[in-house]
Order: C-alpha cells, then structure tokens, then sequence
C-alpha cells in the first residue's frame, strides 16, 4: 500500500514538471517572437539621414537703442596678412642664404692663412696684431667673433666698449666688445656681411688704437687663382 503511494505521487511530480517545463520554453518562445516583431516594426535610420540635422533658426540678438547705434566692432579674424608691412633687415638683401653656405675646402683655408702669415710679417711688429681664420659661425647664422684670449688679457680693457673696424679702404664700422665674452658681438655681423666675408676667408686684425682694429681681408678664393 505504501509503495502505491510512492509510485503515484512520483508520477504526479514527473508530469508536473513536464508541464513546467513546457510553459517555460512556451514563454521564451513568445518573448523571441515579441522581440522580432518590434525590430521589423521599427526600421533603422541610415547614418547618412542621422547626419542630416535640421539648422537652427537664427537668432537675433536684442540690442538697446544706444548700444545699436554704436559702430560695429572690427572682426580681426578677417583681417588678411597682406596688411602687415615687411620690415627690412639692414644688410639682408647681401646675406647668403643658409642653405647657399660657402664651405672651405682644407687647401682654400691653408692657402688663406699663409697669406695672412705672409701680410702679418710685412706689417711689422709696431701694433698687436693677430690672425683669424673664419668659419660659418663667424660670417652666418650666429655671426659671433671670438678674439684670441691671451691677445684680449693683454691688450684689451677688461669691460665692455665700443670697438671700430676699419677695413682697407678708409671705411670704419663699429661693433660692441663683451670683455666677459672676448668677443666682438653687436655690429660683427653687419661687416661680414658687407665684406662678403666666407669661410675659410682669413682676417688680420692690427690694433693701430686702443680701441680700433685695421682689417686685412686675404679671400680662400684665392686659392684658384694662383
């Protein structure tokens, strides 16, 4: 008797879940179906319709009686470049272009030097007197002269001043000397230029007064026609 109702109550636990079973999978069946009806109900907007927005309305500034009959402000983003003056460096028309330098070959500054050697000695031993040879840093771009330091300790003023080159013939050309630097700065670059000075160019500076120099100029160039 008891094993009876064992079996029966196993049989209606089985078919209970069998019905559970169905009506779950029945639900999910209906929810899929649910699903694809709304996406094919509902079509998708292409990305170039989304792109396609309606343009605002204008919208006008409300403005008082004295601030409207004011003069419009000037609108500087229009303003064009072309108004802009250029400005001209003094001696910048005769200046090389960078990318034209002038490179010395071993034989051309050589050549220069012992020229300069050759005019040192003619020049005689009354004025302090020294040799430069020039390189891109002296004649372009930075256009920095540095003069030897024990010529500078030994004949030179300790503090900066006005020094005046005066070249062969009679013209006379100021520069500013930095004594903390031993060099000659503001004006160099206008003699070079002017000079048309190169590398591998070489420089006699005579010190005929404290404070000018006379400047021999012997041309590398020279080099090919000897």
């Amino acid at each position: 008797m008891a094993m009876a109702a064992v079996s029966s109550y196993e049989e209606l636990r089985q078919k209970k879940l069998e019905e559970n079973k169905k009506k779950i999978e029945e639900l999910k069946l209906t929810h899929i179906s649910a699903s694809l009806r709304q996406a094919i109900a509902t079509p998708k907007r292409s990305p170039a319709k989304l792109g396609k927005r309606k343009a605002p309305e204008p919208v006008t500034v409300r403005r008082s009686a004295r601030v409207a009959s004011l003069p419009e402000q000037p609108k500087y983003q229009d303003v064009g470049l072309d108004i802009i003056p250029r400005l001209r460096r003094r001696g910048y028309s005769k200046r090389k272009d960078l990318d034209e330098r002038v490179y010395a070959t071993y034989e051309e500054r050589e050549y220069a030097m012992e020229k300069a050697a050759e005019l040192e000695e003619s020049l005689g031993s009354a004025f302090p007197i020294f040799l430069k040879s020039m390189l891109q840093s002296h004649v372009t771009g930075g256009f920095w002269l540095g003069l030897p330091v024990g010529f500078c300790r030994t004949h030179l003023p300790k503090k900066d001043f006005d020094m005046y080159l005066l070249d062969e013939d009679g013209v006379k050309s100021e520069t500013l000397y930095l004594a903390s630097k031993r060099g000659l700065s503001a004006g160099w670059r206008g003699f070079a230029i002017e000079h048309e000075l190169v590398d591998g160019d070489a420089v006699v500076f005579q010190l005929i007064a404290p404070t000018t120099f006379k400047v021999y100029i012997v041309r590398a160039s020279g080099y090919h026609d000897k």
